[in-house]
């Protein structure tokens, strides 16, 4: 299946405007966790989701960057995002590894991304998870409501033990929207941290309707963070919104709060993640950190 792709290229508004709330924060960049790229025949798959959503939910979620893979890099670039990742998943057992040499490839090739790895509760998980920290994987996608799997599925104990003892990240797609699914939750997420409390966790979309919840278990755990894709905009705020009683709490935690997008899949454009965390009201000192400061500590990012 190939990739439809759109003609039309970024709004100039959108690299001006996010270029401005760059200057004004005094920023050399963004450093964005959370955004996809991955083999072009799984990519149009997941656009062929998104596609279907409005009939099955009826909420229409176009793409607003569907754009080949190089054209979607320089638009990263264009926006001055110094740092990004290639967030990618399996669905079944047998396809994990060969995504992992995938992005390899790809962030080989691709210096200012975050190269990404990971995985499936399958036998060989953990040899394969080695493999990838030993081949500089610097962070793991995880989506349990995609993979529809417990993450203290016993095939997984490897490779949890093996991602805290390297104290390599997880960006984990653990809340129940866009729809709960078996393992979604905090529960689950809970119990994996009972038993491995070193893992360093990223709590996708800021754990998703269970804001509270996932807050509570950063609270407990000193490695978890939370990444703020799809958080807080006008999008999201109509399903699911986040408590205005918890907004201390992001205050309390911004040094554990990273910048995510989702970028390309977002059905707005990219500065409206960025206005969204603006209108917060936490101020400059936090949005640096959230935007930039957080994730260049926990990457060892050069200074610029």
């Amino acid at each position: 299946m190939s990739i439809q792709l759109s003609g039309a290229a970024a709004s100039p508004a959108t690299a001006e405007t996010v270029r401005a709330f760059r200057e004004r924060l005094g920023l050399p960049g963004l450093v964005d966790v959370h955004t996809h790229f991955m083999p072009e025949r799984v990519l149009a798959k997941v656009w062929d989701y998104f596609d279907a959503m409005g009939p099955l939910t009826g909420r229409p979620w176009p793409i607003t960057y569907r754009h080949e893979e190089q054209q979607r890099v320089d638009l990263l670039r264009e926006f001055g995002v110094r740092a990004f990742t290639a967030m990618l998943y399996p669905h079944k057992p047998a396809m994990a590894a060969w995504l992992n040499s995938w992005s390899a490839e790809f962030a080989a090739r691709t210096p200012d991304c975050l190269h990404t790895a990971t995985f499936f509760p399958e036998e060989g998980a953990g040899h394969y998870v080695r493999q990838a920290v030993e081949n500089g994987a610097r962070i793991f996608k995880a989506h349990l409501q995609v993979g529809g799997y417990d993450p203290n599925d016993e095939l997984l104990d490897p490779v949890w033990g093996l991602l805290a003892e390297a104290g390599v990240p997880t960006v984990i797609h653990c809340g129940s929207m866009p729809a709960p699914a078996p393992y979604t939750g905090p529960g689950p997420i809970g119990r994996l941290l009972a038993r491995h409390p070193r893992l360093p966790l990223v709590i996708a979309h800021m754990g998703m309707p269970e804001y509270t919840e996932f807050l509570d278990l950063a609270d407990r755990f000193a490695e978890v963070r939370l990444d703020t894709t799809m958080a807080f905009t006008d999008f999201a705020e109509r399903t699911g919104p986040f408590p205005a009683g918890d907004l201390g709490r992001l205050a309390a935690l911004g040094d554990r709060i990273l910048l995510g997008t989702d970028f390309p899949n977002i059905p707005y454009p990219y500065e409206h993640q960025l206005a969204a965390l603006e209108r917060l009201g936490l101020g400059d000192d936090w949005l640096r950190a959230v935007c930039h400061d957080n994730a260049a500590r926990l990457f060892s990012l050069p200074s610029l």
